[in-house]
């Protein structure tokens, strides 16, 4: 009776494991492409930026000065949707990962449960 108590908590143990194995995996799998994409994005606003500041220290005289309020609204404007833009494709990443992570745990559910409904009838008899 011991042996197939332990036996069973060993297994119970094992597949619990195992589960949070891949649920790291794929949690990590997550995160990389969320700060993959992050980095992507603060890397092109960055150079936005610097070549915006280039441009502003080039101007010697009050008309070159004019000429570069539209371009940094513009790179505002750019820097706002590419923000919005980047946001959305994390927010993508979030629910795939979630979706991922629903699907692994309905799969060790099923699992479960299938060894119950199997072990039920010869546990009646």
């Amino acid at each position: 009776m011991f042996e197939q108590v332990s036996h069973q908590f060993l297994s119970f143990g094992k597949q619990a494991a195992e589960t949070m194995l891949k649920a790291n995996g794929i949690a990590v799998e997550g995160l990389e492409k969320v700060i993959d994409v992050q980095l992507k994005t603060i890397e092109d606003r960055v150079n936005a930026t610097t070549e915006l500041f280039g441009l502003a220290t080039e101007a010697r005289d009050p008309e070159a000065l004019k000429t570069l309020w539209p371009k940094s609204l513009s790179l505002a404007k750019d820097s706002g949707e590419k923000l919005y833009a980047a946001n959305q494709e994390i927010l993508g990443i979030v629910v795939k990962t979630n979706e991922a992570l629903g699907e692994l745990a309905k799969a060790n559910f099923e699992t479960a449960n299938g060894a119950v409904k199997a072990k039920a009838p010869r546990a009646a008899k």
